[in-house]
């Protein structure tokens, strides 16, 4: 369906170019201000729907609030101008923003510690700016946002200060002014993340997004909410669930190792059913977070590298699956020796196909820089089989070759196989055998389509082929043909 919008000029300045989003009160779109030769900028309008007089107001106070927290704060979205179109539609125009959402940033896993912390003081930094509020009538008046949730926060790119997080969608903000006789009788928030006394229509303050802000910090940090009625649509589910139910604890919740206890104690904290119970003030909960940084963590949990450069920050993705990988030790039921062996991990119901290596520590660094390759073979008879093989190959080192059987008529194999054929790319975990609790290196192959083509028809496959030898006759037999093809040492 066609926008009629598209193409509309407005106030003779802003071209409007494409839709881009929908806020509590209405649609964005993109524009170009044909004034500043073009500048990219951001328009919304109000809705037809919400076209009255009251409403129209609180449209003008989203212009006005984020226009004066934007001046003091890089962490609430900046509105430049405001106005009226020629059919009495309000809109005002805010800076424009590449980047996704939180929630778009939370699928498919959540974040690691360090990035949490990052995204939450930056958080608190946009809240507390609007809980100190903004100037009215010569007052100082203070601004409670109501629907802090992912999808209201931004996470964008900054020469400066690499990933900026900035606070979106004031419109159902409480000015918290004297004589601002709300009416209370209808709902204004979104159901999972309102605080108690928001969905009983009491008096709020700042404690009131703390809540909203404790649920949205759990979510961070776990992937899930920390509660959720049987029927998400229904008010009277959440309101119970708010008001009564406990939060799951945090423990084993994180794919990147154990939580520390201080950081799991301010989320639950503010999550307190009481307002009295939670932190009084942004500027408190900072606190305690700071003191979750210096609360050493375990030794199963090392601290991610910080993103200090704008090729780091286009990784940032990578770089926490990186992360994530480095939490694994090695298990305690294969020796401590020179052994290969495929490992499928889950992370957030994604299953990862990874080959994991123990070679000396010397030779590991050694073969840092080195290229990787793999191939696959496969024979059917006697019995089914495939041998998967990763070589590293260096000028001065010359290759090391990395092989591992699968057996086409085990199930648990038949699954890395699949998913073999289902990902563009494997991991391999280098682990020291010297210190063999923690992946020293990480790397990362990619498999041709054909390939990938051939592991998913081999699977297929195997599943009505019959075996009529032994699995040691077929390995002997991938052997000798890897052997013919490449003959090198090989790492068995």
């Amino acid at each position: 369906m066609t926008d009629n919008n598209f193409g509309r000029r407005l106030a003779n300045r802003y071209e409007l170019l494409d839709s881009i989003g929908q806020g509590s009160m209405g649609k964005v779109y993109l524009a170009k201000d044909t004034l500043l030769g073009g500048v990219p900028v951001a328009v919304k309008f109000l809705a037809h729907t919400l076209l009255n007089e009251q409403m129209a107001q609180r449209f003008k106070h989203e212009a006005m609030t984020c226009a004066q927290l934007g001046n003091n704060s890089i962490h609430v979205v900046r509105v430049t101008d405001c106005g009226v179109t020629d059919d009495e539609i309000p809109f005002y125009v805010m800076e424009y923003l590449k980047g996704k959402n939180l929630s778009q940033v939370l699928n498919p896993y959540p974040l690691p510690v360090k990035r949490f912390l990052d995204f939450t003081r930056q958080i608190c930094l946009g809240l507390e700016t609007a809980h100190k509020g903004i100037i009215l009538d010569d007052q100082v008046i203070p601004i409670i946002h109501r629907d802090i949730k992912p999808s209201n926060i931004l996470v964008t790119q900054s020469a400066s200060v690499g990933e900026l997080v900035k606070l979106l969608d004031f419109g159902i903000a409480k000015l918290m002014q004297a004589g601002n006789n709300e009416q209370t009788s209808t709902f204004l928030g979104t159901l999972a993340y309102a605080s108690p006394e928001q969905m009983e229509g009491q008096d709020l303050d700042n404690r009131s997004d703390i809540y909203s802000l404790g649920i949205v910090m759990y979510q961070m940090l776990s992937g899930s909410l920390p509660f959720r009625p049987d029927n998400i649509d229904s008010f009277g589910g959440w309101y119970k669930i708010h008001r009564s139910q406990e939060p799951k604890p945090l423990d084993g919740l994180s794919p990147y190792g154990e939580l520390p206890k201080h950081l799991k104690d301010a989320v639950m904290g503010c999550l307190a059913k009481k307002p009295s119970q939670r932190p009084s003030n942004v500027r408190q909960l900072l606190a305690y977070l700071e003191g979750a940084i210096k609360t050493p963590s375990s030794p199963k949990t090392p601290s991610r590298p910080v993103v200090d450069s704008p090729k780091a920050l286009a990784q940032s993705v990578q770089s926490d699956e990186d992360w994530f990988y480095r939490q694994h030790a090695w298990p305690k039921d294969k020796p401590i020796d020179q052994i290969v062996f495929p490992q499928l991990l889950t992370m957030n119901k994604r299953q990862l196909p990874t080959l994991w290596v123990m070679l000396p520590t010397q030779e590991i660094e050694q073969r840092a820089s080195n290229t990787g390759y793999n191939n696959f073979l496969c024979t059917f008879s006697p019995h089914p089989m495939v041998l998967w093989v990763t070589a590293f190959y260096g000028k001065t080192q010359g290759a090391r070759w990395l092989s591992s059987y699968l057996d086409l008529k085990n199930k648990h194999h038949q699954k890395i196989i699949w998913h073999l054929g289902e990902n563009s790319n494997y991991q391999v975990l280098f682990f020291s055998k010297e210190s063999p609790n923690q992946v020293v290196n990480v790397r990362s192959l990619h498999i041709a389509a054909p390939q990938r083509k051939l592991l998913k028809e081999w699977t297929l496959r195997a599943r009505t082929a019959m075996s009529v030898g032994i699995s040691q006759d077929s390995k002997t037999i991938l052997r000798k043909e890897l052997n013919e093809r490449l003959k090198p040492r090989m790492l068995w």
